[in-house]
C-alpha cells in the first residue's frame, strides 16, 4: 500500500487509474518554432542560411574572405544572369532565390521573411503559402529576364518576400482589414529598390505575381479544381515569360 492524502492506496488500482489518463505530450525546440513561426518558414530560411553558409565555405577555401560569399564558381554558376538563362541555364532564375550578397543581404531578406511569411502561412495554409512563394520567385525571374541588364547578375530572396508582401495585401482587402500598414512598409521598401545594385524590376514582378497567386488562391478557395486551374495557368505564363527566348 502507499501513504496518500488521505488513508492509503493500492499501487494496483493507481496505475489501473493512470492507464486512462492521457500523458501531456513533451515538445522540443523546433516544433514549438515550427509551431509559433511556421514549418515552411523556417524551412525556407533554412535553406537560404545553409547555402550562404555553403557559398561563404567555399569562398573561404578558394582564399578569398567567406563573408564575400559571391567569390566563388557556384554562386556564380546559381545566379540569374537573363543572357545565360538565354542560351540554356535554365536553373539559374530559380537558384538566384536562395542566394544572397554577404551577412547584411540574407539578414535583411531572413528577417522580412520570418515576418510576412510566418503570418501568410498561418493565413493561407502551408500548401498556398508555399505556392504564393514559388510564383513570386517566377514572377521576379520574369521581369528581370524581360526587362534587366542582359549580363547583370541577379540573386536574393527579395523577390519572394515582395511577394509576400502583395500576397498579404491581397489577404487584408479579402478580410477588409486596414492595409495603411502595409502600404506604408511596402513604399519605404520600393525606395530603398531605387537603391545602386537593387532590382526593383525583379521586385515588382514578385509583387505583382505574388498578388496574382493569392487573389487566384483567395477566391477559390473552396473550389480546389478552379484554385488548381487558376494557380497552373498563371505559372505557365511566368515560365513562358522566364524562357521566352530560348
Amino acid at each position: 500500500m502507499n501513504p496518500a492524502a488521505v488513508g492509503f492506496q493500492c499501487p494496483d488500482d493507481v496505475r489501473a487509474g493512470n492507464a486512462g489518463v492521457r500523458q501531456p505530450r513533451r515538445t522540443g525546440g523546433l516544433q514549438r518554432a515550427g509551431r509559433r513561426w511556421g514549418p515552411v518558414t523556417l524551412t525556407l530560411i533554412g535553406i537560404n542560411v545553409a547555402m550562404f553558409l555553403l557559398t561563404a565555405v567555399l569562398t573561404g577555401i578558394g582564399g578569398q574572405d567567406p563573408l564575400q560569399n559571391y567569390r566563388n564558381e557556384l554562386f556564380q554558376d546559381l545566379a540569374q544572369v537573363p543572357v545565360f538563362v538565354q542560351i540554356g541555364d535554365w536553373w539559374r532564375p530559380f537558384t538566384a532565390a536562395f542566394l544572397h550578397y554577404g551577412v547584411l543581404h540574407l539578414g535583411l531578406n531572413m528577417l522580412s521573411l520570418l515576418v510576412f511569411g510566418s503570418e501568410l502561412e498561418r493565413l493561407l495554409g502551408r500548401g498556398r503559402y508555399l505556392v504564393v512563394y514559388l510564383v513570386s520567385i517566377a514572377g521576379g525571374a520574369a521581369a528581370i529576364q524581360l526587362l534587366g541588364t542582359p549580363f547583370g547578375q541577379v540573386a536574393g530572396a527579395s523577390t519572394a518576400i515582395y511577394g509576400l508582401m502583395g500576397a498579404f495585401g491581397v489577404v487584408l482587402v479579402h478580410q477588409k482589414q486596414d492595409l495603411r500598414g502595409l502600404l506604408v512598409l511596402l513604399g519605404i521598401n520600393l525606395v530603398i529598390s531605387f537603391l545602386p545594385g537593387v532590382s526593383l524590376i525583379g521586385h515588382l514582378g514578385g509583387l505583382v505575381a505574388g498578388a496574382a497567386a493569392a487573389a487566384v488562391l483567395v477566391s477559390t478557395r473552396r473550389r480546389p479544381p478552379l484554385a488548381i486551374g487558376g494557380i497552373a495557368a498563371l505559372s505557365v505564363v511566368l515560365l513562358a515569360l522566364v524562357y521566352t527566348h530560348f
